[in-house]
């Protein structure tokens, strides 16, 4: 299939890009702009989208073999929460809840779907998630449980160190706080496709159910010093075996504070002490040799792209997604990348 080097998606008022999906099979692409759910062709020309959605869309990802594009949607009244209330005018709930969602892309035939009343979307609800929002941290008496602001990234891939089925990872959210040294992990979990069938539901944002697994299948911790606002974007790519996090740099000294971090999947977690955590344990992932050594032994690079989108084509190209703004509209000007075996990434023209 002939890739475009750029895809314009359009400007839209919902909010700024905050993820791009690819469905090769049917040459369509995702985009979520904060408060709705964009499918287009890869030439930009939309297809149908999806509204009515109160919180925040994040990071989403496309499974193939159900055919659903997965995401993370967060309701709640942090700075980030009132942001979208305030250009919403819609808080259906005072209640913080948080969602791992599921799109039918195959019904998403026409424009303005309504995630709630259309049977496109299916919800999670995960209450660990909601737990350490709400905790406060017995390792530094803060609020928020390592920091955790919520959940943005959201990846399907391999399980870290196995050749086995695939997994859904998300990644925790977790708020910028140069004084404390409890929040230099970031924490991703994961879980099966099957929650869907388990504990999917539709979702009333005004009445918010709580059907969810409880906990995780598996919780994991890599070290890369504190970002603002933790993992944007988590992307597996099979080309070199690594999963992409983008973050939002962070700000402590300590660190080198990288844009873009490489997890290499072929590496089991293993059970090991947490920096900063007072002698907790916790499974340790494995950053890639790929990047720059930074400070404390962390890798990594300063790539400025990722943290609103990126999409793995598992043959060196990726789709990075450039957030755009004009007037009040927002929009993704999705380019053409490949990556050298040093991870560094080079634009197709």
């Amino acid at each position: 299939m002939h890739l475009p080097n750029t895809i314009l998606s359009g400007f839209w008022k919902e909010g700024h890009v905050q993820g791009i999906a690819v469905d090769l099979e049917k040459g369509h692409i995702y985009f979520s702009f904060t408060t709705i759910l964009l499918k287009t062709d890869l030439q930009g020309r939309p297809l149908g989208s999806v509204k009515n959605l109160a919180g925040h869309l994040g990071c989403i990802t496309f499974d193939p073999d159900r055919r659903k594009v997965y995401g993370s949607l967060e309701l709640k009244h942090d700075a980030i929460g009132a942001g979208v209330i305030a250009r919403t005018g819609w808080d259906p709930n005072p209640e913080d809840n948080f969602y791992l969602v599921s799109f039918d892309v195959d019904a998403i035939d026409q424009m303005e779907k309504d995630a709630e009343k259309d049977g496109i979307m299916q919800a999670v609800w995960l209450g660990e998630i909601r737990e350490d929002y709400e905790a406060v941290d017995p390792v530094s008496g803060n609020k928020h449980r390592y920091g955790c602001s919520g959940f943005d990234g959201t990846g399907y891939g391999p399980v870290f160190g196995a050749d086995g089925k695939k997994k859904i990872m998300i990644a925790y959210g977790i708020y910028e706080d140069n004084n404390r040294d409890d929040n230099d992990h970031q924490v991703i979990l994961q879980f099966d496709p099957s929650v869907f069938d388990t504990y999917g539901k539709s979702l009333n944002q005004e009445k918010p159910h709580y059907s969810g697994p409880g906990k995780a299948e598996e919780r994991y911790f890599l070290y890369t010093g504190n970002t603002r606002y933790g993992v944007q974007n988590l992307e597996y790519d099979p080309h070199s075996n690594t999963w992409l996090t983008a973050v939002y740099r962070g700000k402590k000294d300590c660190y080198t504070d990288f844009l873009m971090f490489f997890i290499d999947a072929t590496a089991s977690a293993k059970e090991d002490v947490l920096v900063g955590r007072n002698g907790e344990t916790g499974k340790l992932l494995t950053l890639a040799p790929i990047g720059e050594m930074g400070k404390n032994g962390i890798r990594g690079s300063h790539f400025p792209l990722g943290s609103t989108g990126v999409y793995s084509f598992g043959d060196g190209r990726f789709y990075f997604s450039r957030p755009l703004k004009e007037g009040k509209g927002f929009a993704s000007l999705t380019e053409l990348y490949e990556m050298t075996p040093e991870g560094i990434f080079c634009r197709k023209l």
